[in-house]
């Protein structure tokens, strides 16, 4: 790491941990933006070179438990609805009925549904926590390393 890091590269660092929040506006603008930025400016900093990828790795991090989340929960739901809105007897009949009998049997996923979202209440909330952090820092000189981020890019 550089002894000095300068107003340019502490600013640059800064922009590249704010440009993941370009997901809300463009899809995979978390990826984007900072690759780009970060690409073309980590040759002349190490600094630049160190925010960017921690930036990137917490990214790719988040996608890959989002992934996960994904995989548990769509199964669960598809369980769920089909134990609430009795799906088999629909599609025999064809009464679209909904019984209020077979919310006795779904206690335990309306548990796991409570645990699925709240895991992604709280990915949701370390990435925007997480960001701000290492905007923080990245303005004050300092290099910020994501918690739970996996080391994609060394």
């Amino acid at each position: 790491m550089e002894s000095s890091v300068n107003q340019h590269q502490q600013n640059l660092s800064a922009i590249i941990h704010l440009s993941t929040f370009s997901k809300y506006f463009i899809p995979f603008g978390n990826f984007i933006l900072p690759l780009v930025l970060w690409s073309s400016n980590k040759k002349d900093s190490a600094f630049v070179d160190a925010n960017g990828k921690n930036a990137i790795n917490f990214q790719i991090s988040l996608l890959l438990y989002s992934i996960a989340l994904g995989i548990i929960s769509v199964p669960l739901f598809f369980h769920f609805s089909m134990d609430i809105f009795n799906v088999f007897d629909l599609a025999e009949h064809n009464t679209h009925e909904f019984k209020i009998d077979n919310w006795r049997d779904v206690r335990g996923n309306f548990l796991l549904i409570l645990v699925i979202l709240l895991f992604s209440l709280g990915l949701f909330l370390l990435d925007i926590f997480s960001t701000v952090m290492a905007t923080i820092k990245a303005n004050k000189g300092e290099v910020y390393n994501y918690r739970f981020a996996i080391n994609f890019i060394k």
